[in-house]
């Protein structure tokens, strides 16, 4: 892919549709609102995305971090014919509040197989084009969005109308062609274990991977007919917002052949699947876009008779075609058995280690497109820690304890979308596997889960189901040029507990003065000339008039609305839902940066706020 720089001081821009929105004092304006002044900067170049040197990056130039969830599990059921939601109505309100509540600016939108193809060589477009009309309102939200072709356990049709379980993926006629034994999955405790005990998810997972009846291929081809759809019936700006395609959903072999191992797999079957994927995605119009791979599901478990040897280790060095992606649930946390207590401060450090690793080891770009914890059930009380750390992870691959003394070590910032965003949860109307006498309306209708962040209330408004300290983050969305390290010290709450793992250290005493009992977020950053801003996501608990910045650019105590020239300042999110976001503009570009952005003391003296400045700098000095 080609990588563009734009270096355009002094561009009047005029910013249209919604990937765009004016950096202007004031608030978000409406979508149709006119626009109050210019950007100074190319806001079409801001709004391209691609992969350079291991890291995501805009056409600016500028680091950036997808974070938000996935869109929709609803896709998964058959209540609204595997559409994520009901009415592009509904789509619309599940978008702004992603934005507004979940502090999101990416969506991992869920597709189906089985309803864009219900009849073998027959795409259905009118479901591709509901399909389009919804995904249209989350870009038109500002919200980067990125496919998915999702799967679990095949298909819904390999599974007997008094089932204890089911599936969603592959098509009723592709089920068919298989003649596959009467499903059974012997003593299960959950879903998951089908992957490995149930011989009919096994036997049609393998006939896919080997093209038996032409499976694959169909599925091929359906997805080359979407992606050329979007391609065409997207405009110019949405189509930019549209980051790549993820080309199969947790991959794994059913059963290996003979001889075979699971690496063995990844080589000779999986990554020649994804070779042909990446070429029907330039055939469709993508060229310019990532396939966002995922390696064997099995390479990262924590569990070790899971583990199974993978991560893409004979696919090469990746570079911008492609975007290692993974998942990861903690199943030892989620067994009940194999994790007694709650998570703690690092917890997950060494695993998310292993992504980074695994991605700069392809010479690629990481994402972790699913993450999360059951909100109800016997485990449920691990969540707001599990949650916590998996976040924390996210941020820095080192505990909160150690990362004052080593931020150096602190590693990229990895992007990642929770699973899942589903506003009918405990509200569905679900006949499991067709079956009028087993009607699933609790949780997210599928396979007794229950993870999605939001829900809507007796007046049908979105509320979140989990701490908003958690989901709503400060985060580095894109970092001129390149982020060295950051941490964010969410303060969320585990019951009436405050989870502090990142304690300022007293070595500091003037800024922990300052940031008190509040949250507080530190990026380090290293500019190689650029005068674009670094800009940070602002959760609405940074109530603009009690953010301070501590920063080597300056020190500002509630921010003032964005003008050319102000180094600190605030601006809406993309997409005039009413977020806002930070941006940091340096005047002598050059060389290392840091910004220290807290809600902690209200009207901090200006003496506090020197003596913080003061320690930072000193702290900050000689590192990067």
């Amino acid at each position: 892919m080609v990588k563009m720089r734009a270096r355009l001081i002094g561009l009047l821009v005029l910013v249209v549709a919604c990937l765009t929105t004016s950096l202007t004092a004031g608030g978000a304006p409406s979508a149709a609102a006119p626009l109050a002044g210019p950007l100074w900067f190319d806001a079409q170049a801001a709004a391209t995305f691609t992969v350079d040197n291991g890291r995501f990056t805009d056409g600016l130039g500028r680091e950036v971090v997808l974070r938000g969830y996935n869109v929709s599990g609803e896709t998964k059921l058959a209540e609204n014919g595997g559409l994520p939601f009901a009415s592009v109505a509904d789509a619309e309100k599940s978008a702004t509040a992603l934005r507004e509540l979940g502090g999101g600016n990416t969506a991992r939108f869920l597709l189906s197989w089985a309803h864009a193809e219900p009849v073998r060589g027959q795409v259905d477009r009118t479901y591709l084009a509901a399909v389009t009309e919804q995904m249209k309102a989350f870009l038109r939200a500002g919200i980067r969005v990125y496919p998915d072709f999702h799967q679990d356990l095949h298909s819904r049709y390999l599974f007997n109308e008094g089932s204890w379980y089911t599936g969603d993926g592959a098509p009723k006629w592709a089920v068919e062609a298989g003649g596959y034994p009467r499903e059974s999955c012997g003593i299960c405790l959950f879903w998951g274990q089908n992957i490995t005990q149930n011989e009919a998810v096994k036997r049609a997972a393998h006939d896919f991977w080997h093209n038996s009846h032409g499976v694959q291929d169909a599925f091929l081809t359906t997805a080359q007919a979407t992606m050329a759809h979007l391609a065409e019936h997207l405009t110019t700006a949405e189509f930019a917002g549209v980051v790549g395609f993820d080309p199969y959903n947790e991959p794994h072999a059913g059963s290996y052949d003979s001889g075979r191992t699971s690496r063995m797999w990844e080589r000779d079957v999986l990554w020649p699947f994804y070779e042909k994927f990446r070429a029907r995605m330039d055939a469709a119009g993508w060229q310019s876009k990532p396939a966002f791979v995922e390696p064997n599901l099995f390479w990262n478990a924590n569990l070790a008779f899971q583990k199974q040897e993978g991560g893409l280790l004979d696919a090469g060095r990746l570079g911008p075609r492609y975007v290692l992606n993974t998942h990861f649930y903690d199943q030892k946390a989620i067994s009940g058995v194999f994790m007694w207590g709650k998570a703690a401060d690092g917890q997950y450090a060494g695993d998310f280690g292993t992504v980074r690793d695994r991605a700069a080891g392809a010479g690629t770009a990481a994402i972790v497109s699913e993450f999360g914890h059951p909100l109800t059930g016997t485990v449920s009380d691990k969540a707001p820690t599990v949650g916590k750390a998996m976040y924390q992870a996210l941020d820095s691959r080192l505990p909160g304890a150690g990362w004052w003394a080593k931020p150096e070590q602190s590693g990229p910032v990895l992007s990642g979308t929770q699973w899942q965003w589903d506003i009918y949860n405990g509200r569905h109307h679900e006949l499991m596997n067709g079956n009028p006498a087993k009607v699933r309306t609790s949780g997210d209708a599928w396979n007794d889960e229950d993870l999605s962040a939001v829900r809507l209330d007796d007046s049908g408004t979105p509320v979140l189901r989990q701490d908003a300290r958690l989901l709503d983050r400060l985060y580095p969305s894109a970092t001129a040029t390149r982020a060295l390290a950051f941490t964010y010290e969410d303060r969320s709450r585990d019951g009436s507990a405050t989870l502090t793992w990142n304690p300022v250290p007293t070595s500091l005493p003037r800024v922990s003065e300052l940031v008190g009992s509040g949250q507080y977020g530190l990026l380090l950053w290293h500019s190689d000339g650029t005068s674009v801003p670094t800009e940070l996501h602002l959760p609405a608990s940074f109530d603009t008039p009690r953010t301070t910045v501590i920063s080597d650019l300056g020190t500002a105590v509630g921010p003032p609305a964005y003008t050319r020239g102000t180094p600190i300042a605030v601006a809406p999110e993309p997409g005039g839902t009413g977020s806002r976001r930070l941006l940091l503009t340096a005047e002598n570009p050059v060389g290392l940066h840091y910004a220290l952005v807290t809600n902690g003391a209200a009207a901090p003296s200006a003496e506090l706020l020197s003596g913080a400045r003061g320690e930072l700098a000193a702290w900050a000095a000689g590192r990067g």
